[in-house]
């Protein structure tokens, strides 16, 4: 059942006939792990999969009590409230994906409480503030640098280490690495910045050799991005707020493509209900392409297909026209 149809359909008189549990909640009885769920795209993972049925550990370095560099509002409580209002159980664990020792507490306590791991999403970035969008490397801050690869790259890679001895002890696990832009755009374009496009070009590969390792195993790995998303940070960019967006537009004509966080985490939601997800392992897939594949609606009811959109209009020079497109 994807979120394109709805939960219970209407009897004949209007009275709603319940679908049966397993069609209601596909991810019942499964954990997932959201590393990177403070707010944006794994924000919006963690509640689509929780409204899902799964039991959703979600990560992050800011909580009730204290902040990251970031210093913004959005806790990983909050997160973890969302997930258990949407229908799931959100646990909440402050972690620091950079330390080693916490993250290997992370999965010990994971496995202690639930004895299994079926989806792993890292999602962790904390670059925003870290590059320079029209500096050259050899311009561009180097501490700044270094530490966006650390907390894109080297973050994903020290999760995936410990974490995946516990989603392998199972069957048909997956693991969904988030980054900006699918293989085909981002081998072909220049991406922002050197620091930028270097993160965001690894993350992919990351996709594509976990699922050279994990495939034979019976798992499966994938590259999965959103398109033009309305995160929290780039709402205040504009000035406007979920409910306004569309004020942005009189600046910023192509934001008409843009999407809400729960999108990609719909597209999240319905590969991990997917049986046959492995057809799928090692591939790069957008939030737009999979909504074609499965079905699911933004929060809207439109289907917007950003990187469709960015090559054959946003790039090609047109005016902002999302006909066709969402």
């Amino acid at each position: 059942m994807t979120h394109a149809q709805q939960d219970a359909h209407e009897g004949p008189a209007g009275s709603r006939q319940e679908e049966p549990a397993d069609q209601r909640a596909p991810l019942a009885g499964k954990v997932a792990l959201v590393a990177g769920a403070t707010r944006g795209a794994g924000r919006g993972i963690a509640v689509e999969l929780g409204a899902a049925g799964a039991t959703v550990y979600v990560t992050g370095r800011t909580t009730r009590t204290r902040r990251s560099e970031y210093d913004r509002a959005e806790t990983i409580e909050d997160t973890a409230d969302l997930v258990t209002a949407a229908g799931g159980q959100g646990i909440a664990v402050p972690t620091d994906h950079l330390e080693p020792d916490q993250v290997r507490a992370l999965v010990e306590r994971i496995d202690a409480e639930s004895g299994r791991l079926d989806v792993l999403v890292n999602d962790i970035w904390g670059g925003e503030q870290l590059f320079a969008w029209s500096s050259p490397v050899w311009e561009h801050d180097l501490d700044k640098g270094l530490r966006l690869l650390r907390l894109a790259v080297e973050t994903h890679a020290i999760t995936s280490h410990h974490a995946l001895p516990l989603l392998l002890r199972g069957s048909g696990g997956l693991v969904v690495e988030m980054t900006d832009g699918t293989a085909e755009y981002n081998a072909a374009h220049y991406r922002n910045s050197f620091f930028y496009d270097l993160a965001k070009s690894s993350v992919l590969r990351m996709a594509f050799s976990l699922g050279h390792e994990l495939g034979p195993r019976g798992a499966t790995a994938v590259a999965l991005t959103p398109g033009w998303m309305r995160s929290e940070i780039m709402l205040d960019a504009f000035g406007v707020t979920e409910a306004t967006w569309r004020d942005a537009l009189k600046d910023e004509p192509h934001f008409a493509i843009s999407e809400t966080p729960r999108y990609v985490g719909r597209a999240v939601a319905a590969l991990a209900a997917d049986p046959n997800v492995h057809r799928l392992n090692g591939t790069s897939l957008s939030s737009g392409g999979l909504a074609q594949l499965y079905g699911f609606t933004d929060l809207d009811g439109s289907r917007p297909d950003a990187w469709r959109y960015l090559v054959e209009v946003q790039d090609a020079g047109e005016p902002a026209d999302t006909t066709g497109y969402r």
